[in-house]
């Protein structure tokens, strides 16, 4: 028996047009709402992948959530452990845990749903700020989170 498909929203052309558009924004040393360009070590290529990204801070530790699912960021960050943050000139190296207790990952979720809802409510499929812990924790298997521990 085949483990079923883990989830993923891939991004369409619009999207990647946008994300195109939002990269170079934080490239240019603009970030909207906190906005980042991630790059991470492509796990298959061994080149630098990039992608913006909405860096969140709960309790004072920065976190990484991955809205559409297990994408191919989310999947070098397993291998890779790390990567950059970026906006503008300043570029900032950390090092990421994946978050595994279903407790911490269901309070950052529904923080980074608070803050960033907004641009991401639709990919996860009707779970919002204010949904139960119950429902946050039924749709956190989809949505991985790594702390991040910058360097610098």
């Amino acid at each position: 028996m085949n483990a079923p498909t883990p989830y993923y929203v891939q991004a369409g052309p619009l999207a990647i047009r946008f994300n195109s558009f939002f990269g170079k924004l934080a490239r240019l040393g603009i970030s909207l709402a906190g906005s980042a360009e991630l790059s991470v070590r492509g796990r298959k290529s061994g080149q630098m992948q990039r992608i913006p990204v909405n860096p969140h801070t709960y309790e004072g530790a920065q976190y990484l959530v991955s809205a559409r699912g297990h994408s191919q960021w989310v999947r070098n960050m397993r291998v890779a452990g790390g990567g950059e943050l970026r906006v503008g000139r300043k570029v900032r190296t950390f090092t990421a845990t994946e978050i595994t207790d279903p407790a911490e990952k269901t309070a950052v979720l529904r923080t980074y749903l608070e803050k960033w809802g907004w641009e991401v409510n639709r990919f996860f499929q009707g779970v919002t700020a204010r949904s139960s812990d119950a429902e946050l924790q039924a749709t956190a298997g989809d949505h991985p989170v790594f702390r991040i521990t910058l360097s610098d």
